[in-house]
């Protein structure tokens, strides 16, 4: 497996039938129905285009990612597709796991392990994340509600648990980072 640092994640905010599935999408109802089908969906559909495509990023605009992180106690490798939002050569993840009361396992893992791989359009991307606190959090907020309204109903739904927001940065960036200091 070659892995490279950087990606080139595009979005747009979604238009016509797209922002329909987005209002629909964020509703109780779709929410409790797509957190059980929509990943089983989309590895069907990843595996069906050679990665290129999730059910998610064809019906709602929004770009997805699959994120390989290593289990929290096992260490082993664990993949799930993301939407997720570009800022630069960041990525931001947020962990609402569509609205529920419990954190999402993939943010456990990184927790444990921020090192994790992005597959986009078939090719694996090496990256850390970090958590965001406030002040930056309501940048990040505001910038993934702009993509997909529907996270301001998870945000509802998931109560007091704080929904985290994650930025990913190409380890290609940190590897610059240490080179303009020297």
């Amino acid at each position: 497996m070659t892995v490279r640092a950087g990606h080139n994640l595009t979005a747009t905010p979604a238009r016509g039938w797209r922002r329909v599935i987005q209002r629909l999408a964020a509703t109780r109802l779709a929410g409790w129905f797509l957190s059980r089908w929509l990943p089983t969906l989309d590895q069907y559909i990843l595996r069906r285009t050679d990665g290129l495509q999730t059910a998610a990023t064809y019906l709602t605009g929004i770009p997805s990612i699959t994120l390989t992180t290593y289990g929290a106690k096992s260490g082993q490798p664990r993949q799930c597709p993301l939407f997720s939002i570009p800022d630069g050569e960041r990525v931001i993840l947020i962990a609402s796991n569509f609205g529920s009361t419990r954190h999402p396992a993939w943010y456990i893992n990184l927790r444990a392990n921020p090192e994790a791989i992005l597959t986009l359009n078939g090719v694996d991307i090496a990256y850390s994340a970090r958590e965001v606190s406030d002040p930056e959090r309501q940048t990040y907020w505001d910038q993934a509600v702009q993509f997909y309204p529907g996270y301001q109903a998870y945000k509802h739904r998931a109560g007091k648990r704080k929904i985290p927001i994650l930025v990913l940065t190409p380890h290609l960036d940190r590897e610059r980072e240490t080179d303009d200091r020297v």
